[in-house]
């Protein structure tokens, strides 16, 4: 394969996306050749900075394939830890470059305003002779599990609720919603209560309330949210922001609660799933929701929003409707990706159906031995395997918990065992060192909520 005039050397490329170039495949022969320094750091909030060191070419005929690279580069630094201002050491030509790209009308507007609306800070990107010092402040959360705990999970297709006592989960449900279709923060609202008053009936009392949801958190308030799409700014600024808040105010008084991104428990359910750390966690459902329990057991305070990290080289590569980027995780990671491959596996889906019914329609397919929906499966598994080596890169984690309705059933197995086979054939120094995993069927499912219940801490 080929892209930028670069010879991208691939063996395993899925069989329903054979234009799929990955990522980090790309990144590996760019610098092979690529001999001048380049450095960058991504600041956020409380002066926090992660810093990347690399190599771009620097000359007239490579100026595109660079602008390219490092654009992939910054897009995956600012999802992966967040940021609202951006460091270049090393090339001002690059830099301005970027400029232009991450600006109000740039090629990245959509990231250029979510970063400054999240942090509330204005974005920039700025040339500097050197970049700041890496820093960060990881925290210790969650694995509280004395007392009567509600775990609530909030995912774009349906909602999870569990009721747990001292550790056990004495009762689960899961209930099909339309939040990213509505525009009524009360319809949420309203959501939220109906499952909190439902586990509570199965419990003497409630001790503490977790909360895993979508979008970014902090201090419990909503900061940005694809739940949330469709409602007003103004809307959002009075009944979003403290739409956790209120809902457990309102419904069991003052007892601790703590909001967390849903990508955060996923990585903690796995932590607690496998009594390790060092893991990164993936729920493939409405979307990819990434979290990481670093080798000490903390949070990172990182985005983690790997929805929206480039993972396919590829100039076909399907585009976001959210973000307007190409090949972000999103599409490949999600009910999404297996709803885009399915018309390549010779299944025809009923547009009146709702995404979460379409993938139901495709995993009752895997009931029948040999279905082409196998394909699809298998597909997914190429684009896991390429991605977590690339993941790797980043994160140095050692286990991969792979959670979500994505992963349920059969499916998910398929997903597992093709991801791991393209790891071991062209990532065998990555393989070695990974431990990608699957909970059992009913972890995948609700293991996140029950992890939710673990994250506030009783008051003493």
């Amino acid at each position: 394969m080929k892209h930028l005039g670069i010879e991208v050397p691939v063996k395993n490329v899925p069989e329903l996306d054979k234009g799929f170039i990955p990522l980090g495949k790309f990144n590996q022969a760019f610098l092979k050749d690529a001999n001048k320094p380049l450095d960058l750091a991504v600041e956020r909030s409380g002066g926090q900075v992660a810093v990347y060191h690399t190599r771009i070419h620097g000359t007239p005929e490579m100026a595109q394939a660079d602008a390219y690279y490092v654009e992939r580069v910054i897009k995956t630094m600012l999802w992966l830890y967040g940021g609202f201002k951006v460091y270049i050491s090393g090339d001002e030509a690059v830099c301005r470059k970027m400029q232009e790209i991450y600006s109000a009308k740039g090629q990245q507007a959509f990231d250029f305003d979510y970063m400054a609306n999240v942090y509330e800070q204005p974005f920039q990107v700025v040339f500097c002779d050197q970049v700041p010092q890496e820093k960060g402040d990881p925290k210790a959360i969650g694995r509280h599990l004395e007392g009567c705990r509600i775990g609530f999970d909030a995912g774009g297709s349906d909602r999870k609720v569990s009721a747990v006592i001292d550790g056990e989960p004495v009762f689960s449900e899961e209930v099909v919603w339309f939040p990213k279709t509505n525009s009524d923060p009360d319809y949420h609202y309203e959501g939220i209560v109906a499952a909190l008053k439902s586990a509570a009936e199965h419990m003497p009392r409630v001790d503490a309330v977790g909360v895993s949801s979508a979008g970014v958190y902090i201090d419990n308030r909503t900061m940005n949210a694809s739940l949330f799409l469709k409602v007003p700014k103004d809307q959002f600024d009075a009944k979003v922001k403290d739409i956790y808040i209120r809902a457990i105010r309102d419904t069991f008084g003052d007892v601790p609660y703590a909001v967390c991104n849903d990508g955060d428990v996923s990585a903690l359910a796995g932590a607690m799933n496998l009594g390790e750390n060092n893991v990164l966690g993936i729920a493939m459902g409405t979307s990819e929701a990434v979290g990481f329990v670093d080798p000490n057991g903390c949070i990172t305070g990182w985005l983690n929003e790997l929805a929206f990290v480039p993972v396919d080289a590829s100039p076909a590569a399907m585009r976001d409707e959210w973000s307007g980027d190409i090949g972000c995780g999103v599409k490949y990671f999600s009910q999404d990706s297996v709803i885009k491959l399915a018309p390549a596996a010779g299944i025809n889906l009923s547009p009146d159906l709702s995404p979460a019914e379409k993938l139901k329609e495709v995993q009752k397919l895997m009931d029948i031995p040999g279905s082409p929906a196998e394909a699809i499966y298998r597909s997914i598994g190429v684009y896991l395997g390429h991605s977590l080596a690339l993941y790797h890169h980043y994160y140095g984690f050692k286990h991969v918990l792979l959670l979500g309705r994505v992963m349920s059933g059969r499916g998910g197995d398929i997903i597992l065992d093709t991801a791991k086979a393209v790891l071991a054939d062209e990532y065998p120094e990555v393989a070695g060192l990974i431990s990608p995993t699957l909970p059992d069927e009913k972890s995948r499912r609700v293991g996140q909520s029950v992890a939710a219940a673990s994250l506030p801490e009783l008051k003493k």
